[in-house]
Order: structure tokens, then sequence, then C-alpha cells
């Protein structure tokens, strides 16, 4: 069954991506599109949701995804949200450092409970996966994070564990420099900032 967006015009729901779905690559998508880094996709894809000002936009590259998607087996992910495609590998890390469960923290703990979960509980799929919030090791070494307006999710860890993870499951990303910058707040752990500007960074 053929998901495409010229073959069903809908969106594909989550049992649909986990069985049908695969992995398509920042990169490829950046290349095939003509836009040739990350950093401008990553534009493109703000600026078509409406999340950065308009003297911050670039319509022709969000133009030029919006192509791309109608007329390829590619859908653009969602916002904010841990995707599917990815559960299998963030419930990799858990088990890779020894653990049998994680603890959701949500993404406002003030109205929704953090809990533990079985991490085969998860992967049998018995109850669901949390959409977004945090995914917090028991012995808190290690979490992934999402927030609102991001096509990315970020993985806060030793550097050691985080390469062994990344090159195990083959993930595409980056790591932060001294100077990179993440201006949204982790509200799960009370406002704690999850931005990795300078300030933040230890001595």
């Amino acid at each position: 069954m053929e998901l495409s967006w010229r073959k069903t015009r809908l969106y594909p729901d989550d049992d649909q991506i986990l069985s049908l779905g695969a992995k398509c690559a920042w990169a490829e998508v950046a290349a095939r599109t003509g836009m040739g880094a990350c950093a401008r996709l990553n534009q493109a894809l703000l600026t078509s949701i409406g999340a950065v000002a308009d003297h911050l936009s670039d319509y022709d590259a969000r133009d030029k995804l919006q192509e791309f998607l109608q007329a390829s087996p590619v859908w653009m992910p969602v916002e904010g949200r841990f995707e599917p495609v990815l559960h299998a590998d963030l419930l990799h890390a858990f088990t890779t450092a020894g653990h049998d469960r994680l603890i959701h923290v949500p993404e406002f703990p003030q109205k929704d409970p953090v809990q533990p979960l079985a991490i085969e509980g998860l992967r049998q799929r018995s109850f669901p996966f949390p959409a977004c919030g945090s995914l917090v090791a028991p012995d808190q070494s290690f979490l992934f994070t999402v927030d609102w307006d991001s096509f990315f999710t970020l993985f806060y860890g030793p550097r050691a564990f985080i390469e062994g993870i990344v090159r195990t499951r083959k993930l595409e990303g980056f790591f932060a420099a001294p100077t990179t910058e993440h201006a949204w707040f982790n509200y799960s752990f009370g406002c704690a900032t999850v931005t990795v500007s300078p300030e933040h960074w230890p001595a």
C-alpha cells in the first residue's frame, strides 16, 4: 500500500507509519529539493508552519519542500513530537543502558502525572508511546525531549554514550557546539533550560 500524498491526500496514522513507513534522511531531502543544506530545510519546515517571523521566513524553500512532498512518497514530520519511526531507536538507548523502564515527564507536569513506563510495554504497544514531553533514564543519566515548533529530537547525555547510540542506530543529527542555541525551555523540569548556549556549558 502506498501512503504518498498523491495516493491518499491524508496524513498516515501512527499504525500505518510503524507498519509501512521508513526513515528518509534530512540530507537526502535537502539534496533532492536543491536546498543543499539541512539548515535551509529546517527554515523551510519552520516557515511552513508559521513558526518564524516574516523576515526570517524562507518562502522559496517552503515552496520547494511542498513540491517535493507532493511529488514523492515522503511525508513531512509532525512538529513537536516523538516521531513513530524513531520509537524503536529511543527505546534501544534505554535498553542499551540497562534499563527496563523509562520515566515520562509530560509537557505540563502540573497537569499530567510523571510516570514510569515499561520498555517492553512500549515496544509491544501495550499502551501508547508518549507523544511529547521528556523521556528520562531512571538514573537521570540521559534524556530525550521535543518541544513545539521543532522538527528534531534533543538527546542529552554523555558524549560517548550518544555517539554509540547514533552509530549503532544510524541516526542523523548534529552535536551541539558552545555557540549552538536552542531558545525554547523544557517545562518538564520546572522551566529548566534546554538551551545549549555558551552560558550553560560547563567550564
